[in-house]
């Protein structure tokens, strides 16, 4: 009797677990997939997703494209993960959520790290997103102004600062705009550079480097984090001190960032999508600003370009870099 009740038991058991449906995540990233920094966030988010019951290939499925400079091919992406009728997306980087913004407004969207949401025309407000969108911001504009502000507290000499701007979109006129109401009272002259091509940005730093006690501020942007190295490069070359937004440009041979965690972030953001694919309305999840902001100095590469970072400031870092 117990066998013939167990083997009627089974069956069931076993439709049942091949009927749970597979939810479907569709990411659009900014960032390319040689890019190590993006392989973090996305590796991030896909724990928190296991950390929450999500197992790939068992009750999930992920499917991922990969950033491009060509805004065409982003909204080609865009449109084709939409056609795949995702359960949500997460969007990484300003680009790929305005991409995804004008492919549909109705499959949920969570944004890993986002500048001004609400400047760029993203969400209705930080509390009450309104629509299909909602997710974690990266940076303040005023935190433009406080890498400004570290630059000179680490190179006191620094008088004259070149700052990639892309002019062509709202964060990089925020950013811009943020660091140049500190510059008056440090007593420094900025000057914009565009970041477009690698050519056009070596171009225009060598002729920057050609009068003394220059710095440059690299803020967040497509194109110099894309080329970031070049920059960093181009830095340690012209003796140029530098601050950058993200903490694995130290590690690479940068001098100083300060910013969020975003690999944190996108890690956070698994814990929306989790909510999304349980029921929950994007407009009901406020976006979420970032709490901490990381201070990282590489000490090595302040020796090169004949700094001395001091004791204040080493104390502060939660990174040195020896």
């Amino acid at each position: 009797m117990l066998l013939s009740c167990a083997a009627a038991i089974w069956p069931l058991a076993a439709r049942a677990q091949q009927s749970e449906r597979v939810r479907r995540i569709s990411v659009l990233f900014g960032q390319t997939s040689d890019e190590p920094e993006a392989q973090r966030r996305i590796a991030a988010f896909k724990q928190g997703l296991q950390q929450l019951g999500w197992i790939e290939g068992q009750n999930v499925r992920t499917d991922i494209r990969w950033g491009t400079s060509d805004q065409e091919r982003m909204r080609r992406d865009a449109a084709e993960l939409v056609a795949l009728t995702p359960d949500v997306i997460l969007a990484g980087g300003n680009n790929a959520v305005q991409a995804l913004k004008r492919a549909t407004r109705t499959v949920p969207i969570v944004f890993g790290s986002l500048i001004d949401p609400v400047g760029a025309g993203v969400v209705a407000s930080l509390a009450r997103p309104g629509g299909n969108i909602t997710g974690f911001t990266g940076f303040e504009y005023a935190t433009s102004a406080k890498w400004l502000q570290l630059l000179k507290e680490l190179a006191p000499n620094v008088t004259r600062v070149a700052v990639f701007r892309e002019s062509g979109n709202a964060t990089g006129i925020g950013q811009w705009a943020a660091i140049q109401t500190g510059a008056p009272s440090l007593g420094v002259e900025l000057s914009p550079i565009n970041p477009a091509e690698a050519s056009e940005i070596e171009r225009a730093v060598t002729e920057f480097a050609k009068t003394p006690n220059g710095g440059l501020i690299v803020p967040v942007g497509g194109s110099s984090i894309r080329h970031s190295n070049l920059i960093i490069a181009l830095a340690a070359r012209h003796r140029l001190p530098t601050i950058y937004p993200f903490r694995f440009l130290v590690s690479g041979g940068g001098l100083m960032s300060y910013g969020p965690d975003s690999v944190e972030q996108h890690r956070l953001a698994a814990g929306y999508v989790d909510q999304i694919l349980k029921g929950t309305k994007p407009s009901d999840l406020p976006v979420q600003a970032a709490i901490k902001y990381e201070l990282a100095i590489n000490l090595k590469t302040a020796k090169t370009l004949g700094l001395t970072v001091p004791l204040i400031l080493q104390q502060r870092a939660d990174e040195v870099i020896e």
